[in-house]
């Protein structure tokens, strides 16, 4: 069997050179400017940069209010991508087992994912209105009044809620792949070995679906930190105060609203600093607890 190659080196370079170019725009640059001005103090109006060196750091690592929005960020993250994958996984076990009007139910479940967050953002607030949101009359039954965008945990539970509706789609067309996947010889093989359905998927179906699972969990993580950034902002209208929101979307007030660019900046960093540290663990214990088939 031969193996494909390249005569010289400069073809592979050249047809590597755009996509070289767009991380070096998109990525690198942004990531030295973002750490050159974590170490200044911007003017507001652009008029120079004062160099106060780790100050911005100081002032955000003893700063009451980052640490709550941190601790509410792993906390938001956590349960989105716990309930996104969980809630994903007993539809995609209850997809695989319909045989009549199968693509027509898996339609109507992956149809969420073309809405963009904003919209999912602009639907929570619609679904909480005050005045006559349906989930709002809902709980009103139970005697609880919801106050989106004035009650912290209010607020909070509908950007959970959103965010786990918007990602639920991809990771159930994803557990459904991976479920189908499995041969049948070894389904077959566990029904004679352990004749309980939930015996059975714990002991055979889940660990298959490790690899997955994995994949899945970086992705949602990852989902949770930044892209949920369009449903924070339309939940809470522009008007943060003491509504609860994430760290991404803490960069944007200071650094857009606030003007404090030093700040945001260092807020970044850190950031960036937290993803690689989370995604180095992720890697190196997590997965190797993972084994592909």
């Amino acid at each position: 069997m031969k193996r494909a190659g390249f005569t010289t080196i400069s073809l592979p370079v050249l047809l590597l050179l755009p996509q070289l170019v767009i991380i070096a725009v998109f990525f690198y640059w942004p990531t030295v400017v973002a750490i050159h001005s974590s170490f200044y103090l911007q003017d507001p109006f652009g008029f120079g940069s004062t160099f106060v060196g780790l100050e911005n750091y100081a002032d955000l690592l003893s700063s009451r209010e980052y640490r709550k929005i941190a601790w509410f960020t792993v906390v938001f993250s956590g349960l989105v991508t716990f309930f996104s994958l969980a809630i994903a996984l007993v539809l995609a076990v209850k997809a695989d087992k319909v045989l009549r009007g199968a693509k027509t139910y898996r339609t109507l479940l992956m149809w969420v994912y073309a809405v963009a967050p904003p919209v999912a953002g602009f639907i929570a607030v619609i679904m909480f209105n005050q005045s006559w949101g349906p989930l709002t009359e809902f709980f009103g039954l139970f005697g609880h009044r919801f106050m989106v965008g004035v009650n912290f945990n209010d607020t909070a539970f509908s950007m959970v809620l959103a965010s786990v509706w918007k990602q639920v789609p991809v990771n159930f067309i994803f557990f459904l792949s991976g479920l189908q996947s499995i041969p049948r010889s070894v389904r077959e093989a566990a029904l004679i070995d352990n004749r309980s359905a939930s015996g059975r998927f714990w002991d055979v179906t889940f660990p298959l679906l490790a690899p997955t699972g994995f994949f899945l969990l970086i992705i949602n993580i990852t989902y949770s930190l930044f892209d949920t950034f369009g449903i924070v902002d339309t939940v809470v209208k522009g008007e943060p105060g003491n509504n609860p929101m994430t760290l991404v979307y803490k960069v944007y007030v200071d650094g857009f609203r606030g003007n404090d660019l030093g700040g945001s900046s260092a807020q970044s960093v850190i950031l960036m600093v937290l993803v690689l540290a989370l995604t180095i663990f992720q890697f190196r214990l997590i997965e190797r607890r993972i084994h592909y088939t």
